[in-house]
């Protein structure tokens, strides 16, 4: 009589709970989605763009000695019977451009604004002496381009036994002086006076100078400046103007190298318009010696295949292949490497791409936010016309290949310029702080780099909830993150 029943009530079971375990171990996470948020704990950590950085830059270094001496042994050992000449100078090169990276990336910004117009000034005036000697021997006024101590050779000028390339200077001189140039003057970048003066007539003078003997410096300026003012968020006419006067000025430096401008030599042919028509026609209805050079990267590029002939084996670099360790050095990667070894400089160039303008956009300082946006443009638009130009996209402008072509000067230059962007990456508001709440030791921080500035601290913001609801973008502040 006091017996509990038994419950007799069904006992319902939710579908969910049997179907949720069932689900999960019948669909196993995919390759992509175990990695992507991998990648995305990779990418989101302080430090990630200085890492990046410096393995894609030191990668694309490491290739391109070993590429160098694979393109100049053979003709190092037949000049003076040692096959590693040349790779001996590129990699004395090499080494004072570590210095120039490690000096560079120790300079506080205030430090890199001011050498900034000297550096400019400096390459303006050695552009004026190398033009001045050339457009001497040009008209027949001197018989060599030398004066004194002082002697041109195409894009090189000599003083004594030390030769530079001015072109490369300059490059490095419009980063800091024109990003110095366009930080100062902030938002009133709106009116066309303020872009008037000093940047325009300085940047134009330059792009003659430049022109006269380099037409493809002149267009690697020519993206530097656009990706200066656009990351400055200049007026979208102001692009349109740029372009008109642009595209007018190639005219007429391609109409000035029928004087023997940039070609060396009085009385040469239009080099720059034959280049343009051998680009404009097909590979078999074109002129055998004017195409050589091309066909011949072309040839090199089908030889290789997919994983190429093999480091070293390559055959074009037998003195069949002109320039083959300069500007045409992305064909003997083809025929040793193959598509897989292309595709890894491509793949590399890509991600110093992404990280240059990753870092551009995270730091908070005008002058360096526009200073990583003129690197990263500088080196991936020379990149692309150099590629482009042994692959047939593009004409063939003599450019070197950042980091992987033979050359003294665009090498040093090239990882000084890396070293600013390293700097920069290091004063990301997030590695900053990340620096400063665990800093290295300090003989690290004397050896390598000191601290950067610590940002403000975070202030939260006040809540716009009409701004949430709506889905309306917030309007951009002054340093360029919309066009005026």
């Amino acid at each position: 009589m006091g017996e509990d029943k038994p419950d007799s009530r069904p006992v319902v079971v939710s579908p969910a709970a049997t179907a949720q375990p069932a689900k999960a171990a019948a669909k196993p996470k995919s390759l992509s989605q175990q990695l992507l948020p991998a990648v995305h704990g990779l990418l989101a950590r302080p430090l990630s763009s200085y890492y990046l950085l410096i393995a894609s830059s030191g990668l694309l270094l490491l290739i391109g000695l070993t590429m160098v001496f694979s393109a100049t042994s053979v003709k190092a050992y037949a000049q003076d019977g040692n096959a590693f000449s040349a790779i001996r100078n590129q990699l004395i090169f090499a080494v004072l451009g570590l210095v120039g990276f490690w000096v560079c990336q120790r300079l506080p910004s205030g430090t890199l604004r001011f050498l900034g117009k000297y550096v400019l000034g400096a390459a303006i005036v050695l552009l004026a002496i190398l033009d001045l000697l050339m457009a001497l021997k040009a008209v027949k006024l001197v018989d060599s381009p030398r004066l004194g101590p002082v002697h041109a050779e195409l894009l090189w000028l000599y003083i004594g036994p030390v030769g530079v390339q001015p072109s490369e200077l300059a490059k490095l001189g419009v980063v800091l002086w024109g990003a110095d140039i366009i930080a100062r003057k902030g938002a009133s970048l709106g009116h066309w006076r303020e872009l008037a003066m000093p940047l325009f007539p300085v940047v134009g003078l330059l792009f003659v100078l430049v022109g006269y003997n380099d037409l493809g410096t002149m267009l690697v300026l020519l993206a530097l400046i656009i990706g200066l003012l656009w990351a400055a968020g200049v007026r979208l006419r102001v692009f349109a103007a740029l372009g008109v006067l642009g595209l007018s000025g190639i005219g007429l430096l391609i109409a000035a190298a029928s004087r023997g401008a940039g070609s060396g030599t009085d009385g040469a042919e239009n080099y720059r318009l034959l280049r343009l028509t051998t680009f404009l026609k097909a590979p078999e209805n074109c002129d055998l010696d004017l195409c050589y050079q091309l066909l011949q990267g072309r040839s090199a590029i089908y030889e290789g295949g997919w994983f190429g002939v093999g480091l070293g084996k390559g055959a074009l670099k037998w003195n069949w292949l002109p320039a083959a360790d300069n500007d045409f050095i992305y064909a003997v990667v083809a025929e040793e490497l193959g598509v897989v070894g292309c595709a890894v400089i491509l793949a590399l160039f890509a991600v110093l791409a992404y990280t240059g303008f990753r870092i551009a956009r995270r730091v908070e300082d005008p002058f360096r936010r526009l200073a990583a946006t003129a690197i990263t443009t500088w080196l991936v638009a020379q990149a692309v016309i150099n590629i482009g130009g042994v692959v047939g996209l593009l004409p063939i402008t003599g450019l070197p290949l950042p980091f992987i072509s033979a050359g003294g000067s665009a090498l040093v230059v090239t990882l000084a310029a890396i070293g600013m962007l390293a700097s920069f990456a290091r004063a990301e508001p997030d590695a900053a702080r990340a620096l400063h709440a665990r800093p290295p030791a300090r003989w690290v921080r004397l050896v390598w780099a000191p601290l950067p500035p610590l940002p403000p601290p975070r202030r939260p913001g006040p809540s716009r909830p009409s701004a949430q609801k709506t889905g309306n973008r917030a309007p951009a502040n002054a340093g360029g993150d919309r066009r005026r």
